[in-house]
């Protein structure tokens, strides 16, 4: 597991810093991301939610009560997407992608100031990241992603 920073000094290692880069600015690009978690049944749920680069971690919470903070608290397994953006339909080779991750969530102490009694704040420990956009030309997807234990890759699927 890794942190956002040494995801950011992996791929500058591997020699793909704008990996990292353009990771961050679709995560960046809108307020909601999508997160997944797992019900007490084993089945996903997914949620609006909203996250943050902060001292080299991503961070988010949860109002308290909430059914995502129960699932967790129980289960800390998630999935995170980035804001869905369209690329331009007459050129989709310049859109910007999309970006996800998974992981595990970690409780951390809430903010001193914190008005809410009781919700979840957390960080995550990243297993995976992946970045999918339209290759030039669009005739193929480029797949970039870094995991645990086997660091950067970048594929290509016509």
């Amino acid at each position: 597991m890794a942190s956002w920073e040494e995801i950011e000094i992996e791929s500058l290692k591997f020699g793909a810093p704008e990996f990292a880069a353009r990771v961050r600015a679709l995560f960046e690009a809108g307020t909601n991301k999508t997160i997944a978690t797992l019900r007490r049944d084993g089945s996903p749920r997914i949620s609006a939610c909203e996250a943050q680069f902060e001292d080299g971690e991503i961070t988010f919470g949860m109002m308290p009560g909430s059914l995502k903070l129960r699932d967790l608290r129980r289960d800390p397994r998630l999935a995170m997407h980035c804001p869905t953006l369209e690329p331009p339909k007459e050129n989709p080779e310049s859109g910007p992608g999309d970006a996800k991750l998974a992981g595990l969530a970690v409780e951390v102490p809430p903010p001193p100031d914190t008005p809410h009694v009781g919700a979840g704040f957390f960080r995550i420990d990243i297993t995976e990241v992946t970045l999918t956009y339209v290759g030039v030309p669009a005739d193929h997807l480029v797949i970039e992603s870094w995991h645990a234990g086997r660091g950067y890759q970048r594929r290509t699927r016509a």
